[in-house]
């Protein structure tokens, strides 16, 4: 039995939507940050599978996925980083109390 398209794209749909979800719903940094990743992830997956399919001789799509990990790495870095001095500030990552850190 030979695996279709599908069997890919529909676990990935699935992840990106939960994703959304979890980023549209969420009030802690963090699982807002985690959301974000999954959605991420969910989009390497389209690039690995429609290489894998269109053009299976050509390697574009691991190179475009091993750069988005590399980007969604820093990007992540980055972002803990802001968290953590939101955090020293206001004592608090909850997105709704960032407002404390108006002057």
């Amino acid at each position: 039995m030979e695996l279709t398209m599908i069997y890919y794209l529909i676990p990935s749909l699935f992840m990106f939507c939960c994703g959304v979800y979890g980023f549209i719903t969420r009030k802690n940094m963090i699982a807002i940050l985690i959301s974000l990743e999954l959605m991420l992830n969910a989009v390497d997956i389209n690039f690995v599978v429609f290489n894998r399919f269109l053009f299976p001789g050509n390697m574009e799509g691991m190179f475009f996925t091993l750069f988005a990990i590399a980007i969604a790495a820093a990007e992540t870095a980055l972002a803990i980083a802001i968290i953590i001095n939101i955090f020293r500030v206001a004592s608090d990552i909850d997105v709704r109390e960032i407002n404390k850190m108006k002057f």
